[in-house]
């Protein structure tokens, strides 16, 4: 993250529509603090939001923000949206996409939710929650892409970087390529770890 970027939900816009807006505040920083001979580069940016029909679960705030937000989406199938945005430099050319994903969710236990939010793993994550660690236990099925549920669908930023001239490996732009078809697929396993 780059400091200073206003990360706050812009009013009156959907979950696809804020996402993309924050993410193209974020790419634009980073471009208005690189020289203006700036030598060829690409500025990624993204943000992930939760949504809940049309209503946005960003960050908790605290631990009692953190468990509102898992009693809410407990027994839920609700949506995760990241909004990428991509500056070509120097040319300033502007390239952005959203990639939606539903979750299902399971039914959480009081005391689930408790030792969840004691665990700490909610800090910092859309939703409250980080599949890609022990929260995957919660989700019975995820349709499209789990790396979006991460917080950066992979295939699609590849598919980009690609078409930008940047190689990227097979294994990257081929992952869950069945799931952005809308397949219905189990959680991944809690072995795999990254950041959203």
């Amino acid at each position: 993250m780059i400091p200073g970027v206003d990360e706050s939900m812009p009013r009156g816009m959907t979950p696809r529509r804020a996402a993309l807006a924050i993410a193209r505040r974020k790419a634009r920083a980073v471009a208005s603090r690189l020289p203006t001979e700036q030598a060829p580069t690409i500025i990624l940016a993204a943000d992930t939001v939760v949504a809940l029909g049309d209503r946005i679960l960003g960050k908790a705030k605290d631990a009692a923000d953190a468990a509102r937000i898992l009693r809410l989406l407990s027994g839920t199938t609700h949506r995760v949206i990241t909004g990428v945005c991509a500056i070509e430099m120097p040319s300033r050319r502007v390239q952005q996409f959203a990639v939606t994903t539903k979750v299902v969710m399971r039914t959480w236990k009081p005391a689930e939710v408790r030792a969840y939010v004691g665990s700490g793993e909610w800090i910092g994550k859309a939703g409250a929650y980080a599949i890609q660690e022990s929260a995957d236990r919660f989700v019975t099925s995820v349709r499209g892409s789990w790396t979006n549920v991460v917080g950066l669908p992979m295939e699609r930023v590849a598919a980009l970087l690609t078409s930008a001239g940047i190689a990227c490996s097979r294994s990257l732009s081929d992952r869950n390529r069945s799931n952005d078809r809308g397949l219905e697929a189990p959680a991944a396993p809690a072995s795999r770890r990254a950041r959203r």
